[in-house]
């Protein structure tokens, strides 16, 4: 699975979430960035996005997922 592939089936899922995907084969470190989802609790934010995932993480073609949560604040005031 591509890094382009995990973010478009996340962002056609979650509208007004964007998300930088790093990593390739089976590995990804997700950057999300979506008000929505920061105010979750941060097992309710991993339960959103495994729940898109967990097709993948069945069949073999996502072995290993880390995430990082932002709202749109904190994202664009990062260094």
């Amino acid at each position: 699975m591509q890094a382009n592939e995990v973010k478009q089936l996340i962002e056609s899922q979650l509208p007004g979430t964007d998300v930088a995907v790093e990593g390739e084969g089976c590995n990804f470190q997700l950057l999300v960035i979506s008000d929505e989802l920061a105010a979750l609790s941060p097992v309710k934010r991993q339960q959103q996005i495994y729940a898109l995932l967990n097709e993948r993480i069945a069949d073999g073609s996502i072995h290993a997922v880390t995430m990082k949560f932002f709202t749109r604040e904190a994202w664009a005031a990062r260094p």
